[in-house]
């Protein structure tokens, strides 16, 4: 059975998703306009399509699992279960008013015209809210909505701001924080191969807030290096050879605990030591 997987052509979530195969394992070579490639190495079929359509697909089984944005699945409507977030694309769903608007809550928004071209998403939340609102849908330029008269706030993503600033926009409140997601059919956990593919995937985002750290230290000093970098187990122990009571300690840790630790583990008798990059991992 040949896997198909749906990742986004162009725009902010391709580079990032293609990169995100290839760690993977599944090796391919995308030409300039292919819109299918097969892996080289595996019964695995990459469709390059546009990122909104990818939950569609995926629904209908034209594609067994789909990278795209959290937005996107929840503005599709499709019958999709997102099987892992991916830790790229970050994005939020928020609601802007002009700079010079009084407006600073989303109970004021009652009556008001929003511009968005996620309109099924935020029609969902200002329903879910209570407030009364009618959303009128652009498919871009959704920016310039307030001064062209159109609409009196904006539903758009923002990555970093700097976009709504130019446009002299202010941020009132967050519809939906996003990012690039896995996504398959609710049926896919009766399917190995999908599954083989998801856990591949997924490794590679675990991967990347891991460290593999190795260390000579005194062997009496073990339990007190243990406790500075206490891994998903206990470190592995390694008696090195020659007339000496050291050991080799080896261990995965997360990375965010290494600023701290390494000045600790030199304190506690730890030389010698190296730290890794993980590409895979799973738990």
């Amino acid at each position: 059975m040949t896997i198909r997987i749906a990742v986004p052509n162009k725009g902010r979530l391709e580079a990032s998703a293609t990169t995100l195969l290839k760690t993977s394992g599944i090796r391919f070579e995308k030409g300039e306009r292919a819109l299918s490639v097969p892996a080289k190495n595996a019964d695995i079929e990459i469709l390059f399509v546009r990122a909104d359509d990818v939950p569609q697909l995926v629904a209908s089984n034209v594609a067994d699992v789909g990278i795209t944005g959290i937005d996107l699945v929840t503005e599709s409507g499709a019958d999709v279960s997102i099987a892992g977030k991916l830790g790229f694309g970050s994005c939020t769903l928020t609601a802007a008013v002009p700079t010079r608007s009084e407006i600073t809550s989303v109970d004021e928004f009652a009556g008001k015209r929003i511009a968005t071209a996620h309109p099924n998403a935020t029609a969902a939340y200002f329903a879910d809210q209570g407030i009364d609102v009618t959303v009128v849908p652009l498919r871009g330029a959704v920016e310039v909505a307030p001064k062209l008269g159109i609409a009196d706030v904006i539903v758009d993503l923002v990555s970093s701001g700097s976009t709504m600033l130019t446009n002299g926009l202010r941020p009132v409140a967050t519809i939906l924080e996003s990012q690039a997601v896995a996504i398959t059919r609710p049926d896919a956990t009766d399917n190995p191969e999908i599954q083989r593919l998801i856990t591949m995937m997924l490794s590679v985002v675990a991967a990347k807030s891991m460290r593999y750290v190795l260390m000579n230290a005194p062997g009496d000093s073990v339990e007190d290096i243990a406790a500075l970098i206490p891994g998903l187990d206990a470190p592995s122990v390694v008696p090195l050879s020659g007339d000496t009571d050291d050991v080799a300690i080896h261990s995965v840790v997360q990375a965010n605990r290494l600023w701290d630790a390494l000045p600790q583990l030199k304190e506690a008798g730890a030389s010698g030591i190296l730290v890794l990059p993980i590409e895979q991992f799973i738990a």
